[in-house]
């Protein structure tokens, strides 16, 4: 229904022609059949008319809100609207869709787009408004199921980082517990772990977040009861808006549930932490003092980060399996290159094991955010099998570049043209060299010179001495494309670039020039 349809309404002094009133019942019956809610009101903010749907959004009847100060329906945070929009009616202008909050009769809130219109009287005056709300609940629910889904990649994401490059144990534990704890929404999070010693032998560490550690050391580690046997023991996740009902709690001496003093636990949540050998490497543990706070959701997501946990912490521990191994053989060499075999091998599967969670955990999200992800891992394990074969040493950077770029060449054949000195560089430079590259050129086949069918870049680098010390430059240039403009917001790739290469001591300058889009890399070689 148009808003000048509404306005016509109810404006005054209309004539009493057949037409005129036949084109007035035919108005009234828009208005009463509406499924948006039409209110009308006077400058004042007084109401004077309520539909039916308004009726219905609300929860007032006709009856009980006419009458009544539109503030009404208003928070009180938000009454500097009304004073608005009244200002901007009173100047004969049409406030157009807006997103605003309102309050029903029961108290509760509701996401509203509204359009105000000014009303007159025949001869011009203005006398008050009317008001068209729609009711938007289901698409902001949805708009926040998508925002927590994004940022649910971007934490998993994460995760697999971690998996991919980290093989230090206590960082591995640190950063899962942090990560799981604000995925889950708990209060505070444990991570309890097992650990091998010199000799072999096994003990309990614990990892933290958001509660200190004295907060579990002065009750000791936890044992095998009957809440948290079936953790250590594997079996499965217990999840439980109230632990204190669960039957299986307050059957153990001394304390016969939790002891004088410990963190308030009601919602509990508990995943282990599973090897894929079968073996449990431990478990993870959640806790908040209000019920029903982890739901099937939360736990989906838990169970994803403890999976890749677990991945990880067979790597650190095949890590320091090979590190004693080196040390009682003499033979480090062989133990090296046997080590970084099945490094390449667990992490290829962590890689896919983060491709087939993250497909499964988010098959609401727009594919083109899912290809995206899948890409950069595929570019991420394409660039560990050239490392893995030069033993994480040092790779020729001409190498690493025309292999990170090999799907592109393949894809648009001849397009890309390389030339560079055939210099070695480190392990690390040289993996985040392949992501830098992985995202430029997913960004030209999308947008840029590789877009089209005449498009080229052009890819040359070289080794420069500076400051005693050598360093790769890089320049990435584009033409023939359709013409480029700025973004309008930074992407993950841009911010990949300068970051990552920030934190390796490098630098990145991209350039939206109108021909085609130019990037300068600098890093140490």
């Amino acid at each position: 229904m148009q808003d000048e349809d509404v306005i016509d309404a109810e404006n005054e002094g209309r004539g009493t022609s057949a037409a005129a009133v036949e084109s007035g019942a035919h108005l009234a019956a828009l208005v009463e059949g509406s499924d948006d809610a039409i209110i009308s009101k006077g400058l004042d903010s007084v109401i004077t008319s309520w539909n039916p749907a308004a009726e219905r959004l609300f929860g007032y009847s006709a009856s009980e809100i006419v009458g009544q100060s539109i503030l009404k329906l208003i928070p009180e945070d938000r009454h500097s609207e009304e004073s608005a929009i009244i200002e901007r009616v009173k100047a004969g202008e049409r406030v157009k869709h807006f997103e605003t909050v309102r309050r029903r009769k029961d108290g509760s809130l509701v996401d509203l787009s509204i359009t105000v219109s000014p009303v007159r009287r025949a001869d011009g005056t203005i006398i008050g408004a009317s008001k068209i709300a729609r009711d938007i609940t289901e698409r902001k629910a949805v708009e926040a199921q998508l925002a927590r889904q994004a940022e649910h990649l971007a934490q998993l994401n994460r995760v697999a980082q971690i998996v991919s490059q980290d093989l230090d144990l206590e960082r591995i534990v640190e950063a899962v517990t942090e990560i799981a704890t604000e995925l889950s929404g708990a209060r505070f999070g444990a991570f309890f772990y097992n650990v091998l010693d010199d000799a072999g032998e096994s003990y309990l560490l614990f990892s933290l977040s958001g509660a200190p550690r004295e907060a579990f050391e002065r009750f000791g580690m936890p044992r095998n009861t009957a809440v948290f046997d079936p953790t250590f023991r594997g079996e499965g996740t217990i999840r439980s808006d109230d632990i204190r009902c669960d039957p299986r709690y307050g059957h153990s001496a001394p304390h016969f549930g939790m002891p004088e003093g410990h963190l308030p636990v009601v919602s509990y949540l508990a995943v282990p932490v599973v090897s894929r050998s079968g073996a449990v490497h431990g478990g993870l543990f959640f806790g908040h003092e209000e019920p029903g706070i982890f739901n099937a959701e939360v736990e989906a997501l838990v169970e994803a980060v403890a999976a890749q946990a677990a991945v990880a912490m067979d790597n650190a521990h095949l890590h320091e399996a090979a590190r004693f191994e080196i040390a009682a053989r003499g033979k480090a060499e062989e133990e090296l290159r046997l080590t970084l075999a099945e490094m390449r091998h667990r992490v290829k599967n962590t890689l896919a094991m983060v491709q087939a969670i993250a497909s499964q955990t988010f098959r609401e999200t727009p594919p083109a955010e899912r290809q995206s992800f899948e890409a950069r891992v595929r570019a991420l394990s394409d660039a560990h099998d050239l490392l893995t074969e030069r033993h994480w040493g040092t790779v020729s950077a001409g190498e690493m570049i025309e292999r990170a770029l090999h799907a592109f060449d393949k894809m648009k054949p001849g397009r890309i043209s390389l030339a560079g000195d055939d210099a070695e560089v480190p392990a690390s430079r040289a993996l985040l060299l392949a992501m830098a590259l992985h995202e430029l050129g997913t960004n030209a086949v999308k947008y840029g010179a590789l877009s089209g069918d005449l498009g080229s870049v052009d890819v040359r680098w070289d080794i420069a001495e500076e400051d005693g010390r050598d360093r790769l430059r890089l320049h990435w240039c584009e033409q023939g494309g359709p013409p480029v403009a700025p973004p309008t917001r930074t992407g993950f790739g841009t911010r990949m670039l300068e970051r990552a290469l920030r934190a390796q001591g490098g630098t990145a300058n991209i350039e939206f020039d109108p021909r085609g889009v130019r990037c300068s890399l600098d890093l140490p070689a």
